[in-house]
């Protein structure tokens, strides 16, 4: 069953998230995920949440987002994330 990682960032230094963008697109495509949203226009269309940038990524199911997730590749990406960004994480299982 498919599984999701859904992402809300908010970006506090451009120039420094430039780094994970690049060092997550690695990772995402050494773990096979497909970006389905990436920093696209958002609508708030009910509520009160109005994140800044969405990122939505598709697995094969949960193992696989975790192994993501884990991995010494987003690690490092994690890593350069420090202190550029806010990030709300989570996965869920699809349908």
């Amino acid at each position: 069953m498919s599984a999701y990682i859904i992402a809300q960032v908010d970006v506090t230094d451009p120039q420094q998230y430039e780094q994970y963008k690049v060092l997550s697109s690695q990772a995402i495509a050494a773990h096979g995920a497909e970006v389905c949203v990436r920093g696209g226009a958002v609508e708030v269309l009910e509520g009160d949440w109005a994140p800044t940038r969405v990122v939505v990524l598709k697995f094969p199911d949960m193992t696989a987002a975790r192994a993501f997730y884990d991995s010494a590749e987003y690690r490092l990406a994690r890593q350069a994330r420090a202190g550029a960004a806010t990030m709300r994480m989570i996965a869920v299982q699809g349908v």
